[in-house]
């Protein structure tokens, strides 16, 4: 079927609105940030409830231009890294909303807009594919089920790997004893308890759903090449990036493990998830090279 042109504006059009209302609520953000880490927090939350209000707003326009690209294809929006990285960005910021309903969880906020916005400025701007069909070998049922449920289980561990990343900042600038920049960056922080329980709640999610976004591209792959496991490099590093989160959840469970230790894991489990995401798409070739930018 062609693709309908006036859709695929549409999405465009949509996808650049709600970068510029994240980046909106990022600086409301950054504001109540700012006021909370200083001597007089009174005027602090007027700020970050516009922050809310922006970021469900950014969400709902965000979610028009990941249906509107798929009904401008016909076909589920998951055929190129631009739209992969509209999905993941998408759930990630559903994921984050939902957590930080609590007040106490509300100073995560610039935390969780600069990488989300970094993301869509790459796909935006570096990423971007015109509406088009799929190549032939993703022209499969399997396209929505395989991608979406991964790229749920890459979202949620994007939480993950930022909390770890706080708690340990809130572990080196404990509450009521900050020091410096660095004491002024974590005082609004939640504690680190608080922040070490997000992130282990988040990976207990990440686990079996990346897990199974795995196992259904297997089952694909078995399918499409006869091969269930072809060793490709994003099949390898999307495995070693699976048991990385496994491991920081069997660290953090494990007696005589520190929690700082399997923090570290967590992190660097986001660091392959953001390796295999760019540098695996980009530089490698293999069966998965399906960016959209040749």
């Amino acid at each position: 079927m062609p693709i309908n042109s006036s859709l695929a504006s549409l999405s465009d059009m949509a996808f650049g609105t709600a970068f510029v209302i994240y980046l909106l609520a990022m600086i409301l953000s950054v504001v109540f940030y700012v006021k909370a880490a200083g001597e007089k927090p009174e005027g602090a939350q007027k700020f970050i409830g516009m922050t809310q209000s922006l970021v469900w707003l950014g969400i709902i326009v965000h979610l028009v231009s990941v249906v509107t690209r798929g009904l401008a294809t016909h076909r589920f929006p998951f055929g190129n890294l631009y739209e992969y990285i509209a999905m993941i960005t998408l759930f990630a910021m559903v994921v984050a909303a939902i957590f930080m309903q609590r007040r106490e969880f509300k100073p995560l906020w610039p935390w969780v807009l600069v990488p989300v916005l970094s993301l869509l400025f790459l796909g935006g701007k570096n990423l971007y594919a015109d509406a088009a069909p799929v190549v032939p070998a993703l022209q499969s049922a399997w396209l929505p089920i395989h991608v979406s449920v991964v790229a749920s289980g890459a979202s949620i561990g994007l939480i993950s790997g930022v909390a770890s990343l706080l708690y340990l900042l809130r572990r080196w600038q404990p509450e009521g004893k900050e020091k410096g920049f660095f004491g002024k960056l974590a005082k609004p922080l939640p504690g680190a308890k608080r922040l070490d329980l997000v992130a282990y709640r988040t990976a207990i999610i990440t686990v079996p759903v990346f897990g199974l976004g795995i196992i259904l591209g297997a089952i694909w792959a078995e399918s499409a090449w006869g091969r269930p496991w072809n060793w490709d490099p994003k099949e390898t590093f999307s495995l070693i990036t699976w048991f990385l989160y496994a491991a920081y959840l069997h660290a953090r469970a494990t007696s005589g493990w520190q929690n700082t230790k399997a923090a570290w894991i967590n992190i660097v489990a986001l660091a392959a998830m953001t390796f295999n995401l760019f540098f695996i798409n980009l530089v490698t070739s293999g069966l998965h090279s399906y960016a959209g930018l040749n």
